[in-house]
Formats: C-alpha cells, structure tokens, sequence
C-alpha cells in the first residue's frame, strides 16, 4: 500500500507543491505584468514628441502653442501645402534633394573609404601601425568646435564655401575615426585562415578586401550606412557653416527658417516639413535594418 507523506501542518507534500507552483506562477505573472507596464510606459515616453509632431503638422499655427491636445480641433492638410511649396523662394524639392545628395554621398564615402583603411589597419602588418591606429582613435576625443575654425579657413582659401565639398571631402578621406574603428573590430573577429588560403590561391590584398572581405563585412557596411545616413541627414552646424546661397539649404536648415523672432512663425508648416524630412529616414533604416539583423544572428555560425 502507498502511503503519501505529510507535512506537519496537515496537509500532504503533493498539495504542498502544488501550492508553491502556484505561488510561483502568480509572483512570474505579477512580474511579468509589471514589467510590460513598465515597458509600455517608457515607450510612451520615447514616442510622445513623434506622435506630437504628426499631430501638430494638421493644426493651425495658432493651436500649436496653445493647445496640448494631441487630438487637432480641426485637422487640415494646409501645413502640408505651405511646406510642399517651400520658403524664400525655394522649393521643398530643393531642400529635400540637397539633404539626398549629401546623405547619399555620406554613405558612399564613409563605406568605401573607411572600409579600406580598417582592413589595412586590421589586416596588413606595415611599420608604425599601432601608433597610426591609436592617434586615429585619438581623434575621437578631440572636439569638433576646435578644429572648424582651421578647417573653415583652408576650405575658405581654397574658394570651397558654398559648396557641398567641405561636407563630403572629410567621407571620402576616412576621416570619420568612429566608423574605421568600427569596422577595423568587425575585421578582426574573422579568421585570419580566410586570408591564408586566398594567399596560397595567389590572391592579393584588393582580390582578397573585394571578393572575402567586403562580403563578410556586410553587417558593419550596413550599421555604418545607417548611421551615416542619419547623422548627415538631420547634420545643421555644417551646412549652416558652409553654405550660404539658399539652392544649396538642406532639410534642417530649411526648417529653421519658419521660425522667425521679429514676424509670425509659422509653426505648422514647420511640423509638416519635419514630418516629411522624417519619412526618408525611417524609410532607410526599415529598408536595411533587416540585413543588420542577418549579419547579427549569424555571427556565431562558423563554416
């Protein structure tokens, strides 16, 4: 005959258990709901002044400042209109397409450029390397505000302002440190035996950098493209330092100017051009987020 062991209060070890599993599944749902509240609550927060912005791209000027509500009185598509047409005599298009330019060419200097200099640094055994590494690092500490006014004044004697050069020149010259180091550690994760046996085959180094490096490389092109997509698209300081004739303006310039202190802003048309100065972007990330995430779940795979 089975006996079923008791416990001191009376009741059996089986309903014991069953009681703490219980217990243990209340305490894992009570964490589980604080946990999604909380969460839930912090992306309220992060998405407050997104969802603010697209509100008040439908409100009149005058409700902007006035009214909180998220819920517009009386939505209308003027806003939309008013930034479509532009500002100071330039087109929307204008703004946009010199925002595209440098955006564009940002991406393609940065990826090329850096590239190559992180696989010298990561991968070719040249006299002085460290030394050449660490003060490009070194870079990284030194604030931009010191060396604008040397690097205006040379680009000023070259008759380079009012241009998009003193923008792009700097991508195409890996002088970005932030994206050669971080391709440079991408680089060093991947087996050296790649390059080994490409060598062995007679391949040299660009054979080796275009055909085995370039294509493993993908998930750091990818971050980098995306940050450099970003950065130089919402970028203000540097065009409102080098271009002053009003056809070069980019997205961000031209949203500074419907803000005027000593007549109406017009703050409408200004949240409705923010709104379209925002879609490229989410456009770009969505486009290649899907690659980074490839190359992130397949770091660990060998083979």
């Amino acid at each position: 005959m089975t006996t079923i062991a008791t416990a001191p209060g009376g009741a059996s070890s089986v309903e014991r258990s069953a009681e703490l599993r219980r217990q243990h599944r209340s305490r894992e749902r009570v964490k589980s709901v604080g946990f999604h509240a909380l969460v839930l609550a912090v992306v309220v927060v992060i998405l407050y002044p997104a969802v603010w912005m697209l509100s008040s791209s439908f409100k009149p000027s005058s409700d902007i400042v006035g009214n909180v509500s998220l819920v517009p009185d009386a939505a209308t598509w003027a806003n939309f209109a008013k930034a479509l047409d532009g500002i100071g005599g330039v087109s929307f298009w204008t703004f946009f397409t010199n925002s595209l330019i440098l955006a564009v060419g940002s991406v393609v200097g940065i990826t090329l450029s850096c590239s190559v200099s992180a696989y010298a640094f990561a991968r070719i055994d040249f006299p002085g390397r460290n030394a050449f590494f660490a003060l490009m690092i070194g870079t990284l500490l030194l604030p931009f505000h010191v060396v604008i006014i040397p690097q205006y004044i040379v680009f000023s004697r070259l008759d380079l302002v009012d241009t998009f050069i003193p923008l792009l020149i700097g991508k195409f010259l890996a002088a970005e440190a932030f994206f050669v180091f971080l391709m440079v550690q991408f680089m060093r994760n991947l087996p050296r035996e790649l390059d080994e046996a490409a060598r062995i085959d007679g391949a040299g180094h660009v054979r080796i950098f275009t055909s085995i490096m370039l294509p493993l490389m993908k998930p750091a092109l990818v971050t980098s493209s995306i940050f450099a997509f970003i950065w130089s698209w919402n970028d203000f300081f540097g065009p409102l330092l080098y271009l002053k004739d009003p056809d070069l303006a980019t997205m961000p310039l031209a949203l500074r100017l419907y803000v005027d202190q000593t007549t109406t802003s017009d703050y409408g048309a200004q949240m409705a051009m923010a709104v379209l100065a925002l879609v490229p972007v989410l456009l770009f990330f969505l486009v290649f987020q899907r690659y980074l995430v490839e190359g992130v779940a397949t770091q660990g795979l060998k083979g």
